[in-house]
């Protein structure tokens, strides 16, 4: 069982907010389920990965220019991500059962070999698990990152990672040494989905070294029970995390992002330490007595923030600093191309 510790208060502030319209159209793509942003600082531009399985374009990011509260998100290119022989990603529907066909959730800059971090779900239902990729800023592959045994595809539904419910959340420690791969659910051996009744099971948190592209951490972060319950009773609920992101060497900001159908949205922000945690890594399955979650406090409930919405948000970085000296804490959320959702940009001021 996780432990929260304090509620977090006044640490985020709202600067502005901003959405591009349904089926925004730029360089030949649709722009739409945009689930991952990271800030280039050399360039003075966002990454935007969407997560389009290639079905209504490639498999891609998207450069964008805001200055929040100044002027409007700007797309400024596309760029196509290419597998490891540099062919394009073909979709689904041209591919055989085994075939990976990435869904990308995820996306760092990484400042010292200026080439860009993603993470994909996978799809447990065709035969393949998630994945962890590093590619160049014009689309062509670096490398695939060897992911530990547990978090291969079982499709007997037995072991291993609940299909849409993997590598959800990236981020870099400051040094760029290491990356944080999180789970949006536990796997199927370390316990249940939230319910509204439940926290979930655990979500592994695992820590990989770049410069030998093995994981060499993990630990444990147990999400909240379902905050809200459907309108109409049995229908769609869920909740889990959506992103995560370093604040120091060991302090991590979790996003969990909830839904419940004729409800709408949940976002809640959570800190936690990295350092307070059991590593998991050599753990077959996670019980509440062979390790200690990492010990999450509330930093910030958004329902609070004076949002004229809130959406499905999975995408959070860190901006350039603020001219008072703070930092520029910036969410987009994911259409799920539904002209019932929005591509919604806020950006805080976070102290902390």
């Amino acid at each position: 069982m996780s432990r929260t510790v304090g509620v977090g208060t006044e640490r985020l502030h709202l600067i502005a907010e901003a959405k591009w319209p349904h089926r925004l159209t730029f360089g030949g793509t649709i722009v739409g389920g945009l689930s991952g942003i990271d800030y280039d600082a050399s360039r003075g531009e966002y990454l935007l990965i969407s997560d389009d399985r290639a079905d209504l374009g490639p498999v891609r990011f998207y450069r964008m220019r805001w200055q929040p509260g100044a002027d409007s998100p700007e797309p400024r290119d596309v760029v196509a991500l290419a597998c490891t022989d540099g062919s394009p990603w073909q979709p689904r529907h041209r591919v055989p059962l085994g075939v990976p066909v990435p869904d990308p959730e995820a996306l760092r800059w990484r400042a010292a070999t200026d080439t860009v971090l993603w993470t994909s779900e996978g799809d447990v239902a065709r035969g393949f698990g998630p994945a962890f990729y590093e590619s160049r800023l014009d689309g062509s592959m670096v490398r695939e990152f060897p992911l530990p045994a547990m978090f291969d595809a079982d499709p007997s539904g037995r072991r291993g990672p609940r299909d849409n419910l993997s590598l959800e959340g990236l981020t870099l420690t400051p040094d760029g040494k290491h990356a944080w791969l999180a789970m949006e659910n536990a796997l199927i051996q370390d316990g249940p989905m939230p319910t509204l009744a439940a926290s979930g099971g655990p979500c592994r948190f695992t820590r990989v070294d770049l410069a030998s592209g093995r994981a060499d951490r993990q630990i444990a972060y147990v999400p909240d029970a379902i905050p809200r319950p459907p309108i109409l009773p049995g229908t769609h609920a869920d909740n889990g995390v959506s992103e995560v992101l370093m604040i120091d060497t060991h302090r991590m900001l979790v996003l969990e992002r909830a839904y419940a159908v004729g409800v709408g949205n949940s976002l809640r922000l959570y800190e936690i330490d990295t350092d307070a945690a059991t590593d998991t890594l050599g753990r077959e399955s996670l019980r509440p007595d062979n390790h200690d979650p990492a010990p999450k406090k509330l930093v910030a409930d958004f329902s609070t923030l004076g949002l004229s919405r809130l959406d499905n948000s999975e995408g959070m970085c860190w901006g350039p600093t603020l001219p008072n000296g703070k930092r520029l804490l910036v969410v987009v959320s994911d259409d799920n191309f539904n002209p019932l959702q929005a591509t919604q940009f806020a950006a805080f001021e976070f102290t902390g």
